[in-house]
């Protein structure tokens, strides 16, 4: 794929910028994300997974889920859906030391060495491998070359975003956000409140995957993926890529040699805009966001923190303490938005597996 900068000249902004403040007909609009879905639902891994292929019997394995409906408001403003929660409790009859705490045979557990071991994601690819690419064609304002360079640079916002390894140890993600469009005000405002003073409302989760190092560390330098890039027209002509892509972190313990592998499952959906610049106002090489939204495994409840917080054997929630319907992680026939439905009623639910 084509890896050059869009040939956008520099003084083709002064004029756009000029043309947008002396109120020119054909001065381009400022962009802001129209719908910006930020819809969470942390669900907590509250022990040892169970095998990919084993039964998991209803109500063994629980997450909570919290959620908040903002405003749809006008241009510049953000429409806001917090969806965080997480599971909270699993547990179920041991059978003597060939079972794990949970009661599943002793090898479907992670283990530092087999961290995905018992689940899915083991047979998935590693990284953007695990992505699929759609052959470019010439779509919108742009050509072929010029699709194929914005699939290009969406991965490459993707692998700095929740793949690179010093964003993953809760390093600011400037080569992320370097991608962004710095003319989308609502979205700066986000990003600028989301590292400053992490919030529900402006949760760096929503884009970025960071876990606290003084909590947990990363298990080797791998992460699963399994997902896909789709691209369409959009508004005045833009090339609207998504992404839906599921990602799977094992982790252990910070500063101990316990040997105890928690997975955090993260599925995100973010649509973005690959804008024309002689309508809309942005940068060369860079995005607009049109709505991006996480639905999370064992991440953190009500984590309000900036990173994911996964829980192990001893912080699970007693038994019982889980209700609303059951959720697979792992399932990617079901959209986002029915997932983010299926969860705005219930305060707990249940995962079936990690």
């Amino acid at each position: 794929m084509a890896k050059d900068e869009p040939s956008i000249a520099d003084e083709e902004w002064e004029r756009f910028l000029r043309d947008a403040e002396s109120g020119s007909r054909s001065a381009p609009v400022e962009p802001s994300a129209r719908a910006r879905m930020v819809s969470r639902r942390l669900r907590e891994e509250p022990g040892p997974p169970p095998g990919w292929r084993t039964h998991q019997p209803p109500g063994r394995g629980r997450r909570k889920v919290w959620h908040v409906v903002g405003l749809l408001l006008a241009v510049g403003l953000l429409a806001l859906a917090l969806d965080p929660g997480r599971v909270v409790g699993w547990f179920g009859d041991t059978d003597g030391a060939s079972a794990s705490p949970a009661g599943e045979p002793a090898s479907q557990l992670p283990t530092p060495e087999e961290p995905f071991r018992g689940s899915p994601a083991a047979d998935w690819y590693d990284g953007l491998a695990g992505i699929s690419v759609p052959e470019a064609r010439a779509t919108g304002w742009m050509t072929k070359e010029q699709v194929a360079q914005a699939l290009d640079r969406t991965q490459a916002f993707l692998a700095a975003s929740s793949l690179d390894p010093e964003v993953l140890r809760g390093e600011r993600p400037e080569e992320a956000i370097a991608l962004i469009n710095p003319r989308q005000r609502d979205v700066q405002d986000y990003l600028a409140a989301a590292f400053r003073e992490p919030s529900q409302e402006n949760d760096p989760l929503l884009l970025f995957s960071r876990f606290s190092q003084s909590k947990v560390r990363l298990v080797g330098d791998v992460v699963k993926t399994r997902g896909q890039l789709t691209f369409r027209e959009g508004r005045r002509g833009a090339v609207e890529v998504t992404s839906d892509v599921t990602y799977v972190y094992p982790v252990v313990r910070a500063g101990t040699d316990g040997d105890e592998v928690a997975r955090t499952i993260a599925r995100r959906e973010t649509v973005m805009s690959w804008d024309d610049p002689a309508e809309v106002i942005t940068k060369a090489g860079t995005f607009s966001l049109l709505s991006y939204k996480v639905d999370a495994t064992n991440g953190g409840c009500d984590n309000s923190t900036g990173y994911f917080l996964p829980e192990f054997t001893a912080e699970r929630a007693p038994e019982g303490s889980g209700q609303g319907p059951e959720v697979d992680p792992y399932d990617r026939d079901t959209s986002m938005d029915t997932r983010m439905r299926e969860g705005e009623e219930t305060e707990c639910g249940t995962a079936t597996r990690t």
